[in-house]
């Protein structure tokens, strides 16, 4: 049998404490936020899952997500609500409410929040090679340079990646939920 996980209150929401089962709201959960870098719901607290990772996102207009990158696992993304600017492979695509992006393992890819109301994306992904050398890399993209979504220098060192944009927006820190990040879809 397996043993439900007890849920920790902390200052910044619910975090899970061991392995096992729970159920989690996400205006409960612990979440990360930076201004300018948008919010994400940690539905997995201080353990990595280690299969499959989870998350909801939120963005504003002009917040990306991550920077431009590929990885040796799956992604998948679904716009919940609002309009989101997905870069991939170079291109710009539009994304609304309910539309849904796969990314084979490999895809170079990003996602901006846009239009003019918050973005809220569920994002999903394989956690094989989470943490090894070869989990992927950040390369080099004009598009996503455009957007202040890219590196100006390939690396697979998420640190070297994210330095310009944590030294212009900060890094996504401990957060409490906010009114207002996540929609009334009832």
């Amino acid at each position: 049998m397996v043993p439900e996980a007890p849920l920790e209150q902390t200052e910044h929401g619910l975090v899970p404490q061991k392995d096992g089962w729970y159920v989690l709201n996400a205006r409960d959960s612990r979440w990360y936020y930076a201004e300018g870098r948008g919010a994400f719901c940690d539905f997995e607290g201080d353990q990595d899952f280690p299969q499959l990772g989870i998350n909801v996102q939120v963005l504003w207009p002009g917040d990306p997500m991550a920077m431009y990158h590929w990885e040796a696992d799956q992604e998948d993304f679904l716009i919940v609500d609002g309009e989101a600017l997905l870069i991939v492979e170079g291109e710009e695509r539009p994304l609304r409410q309910w539309d849904f992006f796969h990314c084979p393992t490999k895809t170079k890819h990003t996602i901006l929040g846009s239009g003019t109301s918050p973005c809220v994306i569920v994002a999903v992904g394989g956690r094989a090679h989470d943490g090894s050398p070869d989990w992927g890399a950040y390369t080099v993209d004009e598009v996503a340079l455009r957007h202040e979504a890219g590196v100006q220098k390939e690396t697979a060192v998420a640190d070297e990646a994210y330095a310009p944009i944590w030294e212009k927006r900060g890094k996504r820190e401990s957060a409490a939920y906010r009114e207002g990040w996540l929609p009334d879809l009832s």
